[in-house]
C-alpha cells in the first residue's frame, strides 16, 4: 500500500520534472527578443490606442518606431514633448513639428442655415446620404449636426452646439478621429496656430448660397482682393485662407460680408 503511494509519488514527481524541463528548453528555444527600444518607446507614448498615427494602438506604433518604419513623432497625441523623448530614445533628431487641431468648417447653426423639411430618422451623419436632398437642411455642404464625430472622438474634444460640431482646441489632440468620420468632410486638421479661417464649406454659387445659410461663403472675392500678403484665395466659390502665408492682419475678416471668416 505504502509503496504504491511512494511509487505513484515518484512517477508524478519524474513527469513533473520532465514537463518543467521541457517547457524551460522550449522556452530558451523559442524565446522572442524584444528590443529594448521597443519597450522604452511604448513607455514614452500617451497609451491612448486611439489610432490616430495610422496603426492600430501604441503597442503597434511603439514597435514600428523601433523597426524605422514610423517616424519618432508620430503620435498626434503625445506631440512634439513625446516626439523629443522618442527621439532621444532611438538616437535620432525629431525635427520640428507643427501642433494641430481640428476644425469644422461651418457655421450653419439652427438660425442661419434654412431647411427643407423635418426629419425624424436615425439620428447618424451617415444614414443621411440615403435621406432627399443629404439632410433636412438646405445647404448641401453643412454640418448635419447628428454628432458622428462627437461620439468618435476619445478625448471629448468636439460637441455639437446650435446644430452644428464645435471643436474645443485645447482638448483637442489631433487623432484625427472626427475627420475620419465627418461623411461631408467639414473637418479638417489645422494649425493649432493658425490666425483665420473660412468656417465654410459650401461651394454653391453666391446666389444659392445666400438663399440656403446666412452664414455661408458667397465666393465675392472681397477677401482675396484685400489681403496683403495673397493669403486668401477664392475657388470654386469658397474662400481659403493659407495659414503659412496669413499674418494675421484681419483684413479679410474685416472685409467679408458675410462673416465667414473668423479668429481661430
Amino acid at each position: 500500500m505504502v509503496s504504491g503511494i511512494l511509487i505513484a509519488m515518484a512517477v508524478v514527481g519524474a513527469v513533473g520534472l520532465f514537463i518543467g524541463l521541457f517547457l524551460g528548453i522550449a522556452g530558451i528555444k523559442f524565446k522572442v527578443e524584444v528590443d529594448e527600444r521597443e519597450e522604452a518607446v511604448l513607455s514614452a507614448l500617451p497609451g491612448n490606442n486611439c489610432g490616430g498615427c495610422g496603426y492600430a494602438g501604441c503597442a503597434n506604433l511603439a514597435a514600428a518606431i523601433a523597426k524605422g518604419e514610423a517616424p519618432v513623432n508620430a503620435c498626434p497625441v503625445g506631440g512634439e514633448p513625446v516626439g523629443k523623448e522618442i527621439a532621444k530614445i532611438m538616437g535620432v533628431e525629431a525635427g520640428k513639428e507643427t501642433k494641430k487641431v481640428a476644425f469644422v468648417a461651418c457655421q450653419g447653426t439652427c438660425d442661419k442655415a434654412k431647411t427643407d423639411y423635418e426629419y425624424h430618422g436615425i439620428a447618424d451623419c451617415a444614414m443621411l446620404s440615403f435621406v432627399p436632398n443629404g439632410g433636412p437642411k438646405s445647404c448641401d455642404y453643412g454640418c448635419t449636426g447628428f454628432g458622428n464625430c462627437v461620439k468618435a472622438c476619445p478625448f471629448d474634444a468636439i460637441h455639437v452646439v446650435d446644430g452644428v460640431a464645435v471643436v474645443d482646441k485645447e482638448a483637442c489632440k489631433a487623432c484625427g478621429k472626427c475627420v475620419a468620420v465627418c461623411p461631408k468632410h467639414l473637418i479638417s486638421l489645422v494649425p493649432y496656430d493658425a490666425k483665420y479661417l473660412v468656417a465654410c464649406s459650401s461651394k454653391a454659387k453666391g446666389p444659392v448660397t445666400m438663399k440656403e445659410c446666412s452664414a455661408g461663403c458667397i465666393g465675392c472675392t472681397l477677401c482675396q482682393r484685400n489681403c496683403p500678403v495673397g493669403a486668401a484665395k477664392v475657388t470654386d466659390f469658397l474662400a481659403k485662407i493659407d495659414p503659412e502665408t496669413c499674418k494675421g492682419c484681419g483684413i479679410c475678416a474685416e472685409k467679408c460680408p458675410k462673416k465667414v471668416i473668423v479668429k481661430h
